[in-house]
């Protein structure tokens, strides 16, 4: 038996075989997401995505997952609640990703490309002081966004003096920018978390909107054209794949490199996310954006780091 105060990532009232109404929700807090279900339902309606709840009920296991019985909710009152407990956050404080990724912006040797990646960053920073990476996959926290550009940089820079061959102000430059029109593709809420994406993003997504963001500052600020063309190339191409919105693949090594660091972090985050969860000698449940794999945890060694 369980009973506290959530935030509510997604709620619905569906029709089960039997013809009655249950309620179908996902509950989170800082450590981590939990499905409930409540029974018999009625008439109620489901709470709002991201409304805070108080709720109690008996977590359960179902299908190698934890599940929650829903037995009762309510709206929580503000007094009551802690939003440090509540929300998921980077393990790393904003305020210090944004100097460092601002600092390396500032840094690229490449003029032209330090000033695109300036401008971009400074002009985004309250946005990106919270804004998470995804919807329900990875980064799916408050300043994910930020969290996932900056351990791809950090890759790069260990990347780059074994390839000696690679251009570090175009690759930085790239992976800084990959992502920054999620800013505009996520519905986020001012504690950053993702309900849903906007009317822009489901209609034309990041990739779309990030070349375009990318082409209009870079004219305005008289970014030669062959360099603006080579960085919106690499934030067309990093997805690799027509179906996962890339219509382009990468046509250069820079880009090669982006959209693999760019899966490698991604992977790296689901994995540590869902063995973090997991016993010791244990398997995961079936990961959806692993190609619906299952996960061992070994039973000795270095566990995990602990969700922040």
């Amino acid at each position: 038996m369980v009973e506290g105060f959530v935030l509510v990532r997604s709620a619905e009232v569906r029709v089960s075989a039997r013809g009655s109404k249950f309620l179908d929700i996902t509950l989170m807090d800082a450590t981590g997401e939990m499905n409930g279900k409540g029974w018999d339902w009625g008439d109620n309606p489901a709470p709002s995505v991201g409304d805070a709840i108080k709720i109690k009920g008996v977590v359960q296991e179902y299908m190698n997952k934890l599940q929650m019985r829903v037995d009762r909710l309510r709206a929580a009152k503000e007094e009551e609640l802690n939003w440090d407990e509540l929300v998921p956050c980077a393990p790393e404080r904003a305020e210090d990703m944004y100097a460092e990724l601002l600092s390396a912006a500032k840094g690229l040797e490449d003029a032209d490309l330090a000033a695109l990646a300036e401008w971009m960053i400074e002009s985004n920073r309250d946005k990106l002081m919270i804004w998470p990476a995804a919807v329900s996959y990875h980064h799916a926290e408050r300043s994910g966004l930020m969290h996932h550009t900056l351990s791809i940089l950090r890759a790069a820079k260990a990347l780059l003096p074994i390839y000696p061959f690679l251009d570090e102000s175009l690759l930085l430059c790239g992976v800084m920018l990959h992502d920054l029109n999620k800013l505009e593709e996520l519905d986020a809420s001012d504690f950053g978390i993702a309900g849903s994406y906007t009317r822009d993003g489901l209609m034309l997504g990041h990739i779309v909107r990030g070349v375009e963001r990318i082409g209009d500052a870079g004219r305005q600020l008289s970014i030669p054209e062959e360099k603006l063309l080579m960085v919106q190339h690499m934030v067309l191409a990093h997805h690799n794949e027509p179906e996962y919105g890339s219509p382009r693949r990468p046509m250069f090594p820079e880009a090669e490199l982006l959209h693999h660091l760019d899966n490698i972090d991604a992977r790296m985050y689901e994995m540590r996310h869902a063995l973090a969860s997991t016993k010791p000698g244990e398997f995961t449940g079936f990961i959806r954006a692993l190609d619906n794999r299952r996960l061992y945890r070994r039973e000795q060694g270095a566990a995990p780091a602990k969700e922040e």
